[in-house]
């Protein structure tokens, strides 16, 4: 008894299912089918973000140096330039990108820090989102931090002097 109920309960369940979604109608068949949106492209930017590199190399540094770079760039379109994000690739590498808009023909800068306390070889890129035309851009950063020396913590030539004494209270 319970497996037929069970049954009629799944057909019931599929048959509201099925008839629930919407019908597939073909063009002419009375329809209004202008209702339906249709994709749109987004108008072409005229911005335009041209770069003086887009890899900067810091080659061999030590441990702890100064991790800043600049990227400069130019707006050669025809309207302002809008960098909506700049973003790191990790929580190593930190981007300052300008927050206004860059007016055709002008220049800007996009500073980047790395944290050189990490050692060994490094190459991380800062991702550049914009209303340029040529779209998302990538910069990079490369080179190899060198660990710091290690210093003695205890000097190594002295000669004890003597075992040291017990009080007794």
């Amino acid at each position: 008894m319970k497996k037929i109920i069970l049954t009629l309960g799944l057909i019931a369940g599929l048959t509201a299912l099925t008839n629930a979604q919407e019908p597939v109608h073909a063009p002419g068949d009375g329809h209004n089918h202008d209702a339906v949106a249709q994709p749109t492209t987004a108008p072409a930017s005229l911005a335009d973000i041209k770069f003086d590199k887009t890899v900067h190399d810091y080659g061999n540094i030590k441990q702890g140096d100064n991790g800043e770079c600049e990227f400069k760039y130019v707006n050669n379109g025809k309207e302002p330039l809008i960098i909506t994000n700049c973003a790191g690739s990790c929580g190593c590498t930190v981007p300052i990108c300008p927050k206004e808009p860059i007016l055709p023909g002008k220049s800007g800068v996009i500073k980047v820090k790395y944290d050189t306390q990490r050692v060994g070889p490094i190459y991380k890129t800062v991702t550049v989102n914009s209303n340029a035309k040529s779209g998302t851009q990538t910069l990079s950063i490369k080179g190899s931090i060198e660990a710091k020396p290690v210093e003695e913590a205890f000097p190594t030539n002295k000669q004890s002097v003597g075992a040291p004494v017990e009080k007794k209270s």
